[in-house]
């Protein structure tokens, strides 16, 4: 990649890097719905520049997401690899009652 090209990755591309879709295209798709917010702001481009920094929210099954982007990937990996590029900002889940 080339230096200008390495300070940002498409949303959509990212998003399928990290495992929040099986498919580059349900990743576009979720984007194209105004399912993501990027920074609070709503995106509905797949091509939007997603940058180190960037703080993302959106639906992922039930839940509310809260990612901060720490790295842009180089390929999709296996999952141990796909948690190194985003830090979890989500509340995490209250403890059912008993």
């Amino acid at each position: 990649m080339a230096e200008a090209e390495a300070a940002w990755q498409r949303l959509d591309l990212w998003l399928w890097c990290a495992r929040t879709a099986k498919t580059r295209t349900e990743c576009a798709r979720q984007v194209s719905a105004g399912r993501v917010r990027i920074n609070s702001q709503r995106t509905d481009k797949p091509h939007f520049k997603l940058r180190p920094g960037d703080v993302l929210t959106f639906g992922m099954g039930s839940d509310v997401r809260v990612w901060r982007v720490l790295a842009l990937a180089s390929r999709r990996g296996p999952a141990s690899e796909a948690r190194g590029l985003y830090e979890d900002l989500s509340d995490p889940t209250p403890p059912a009652d008993p």
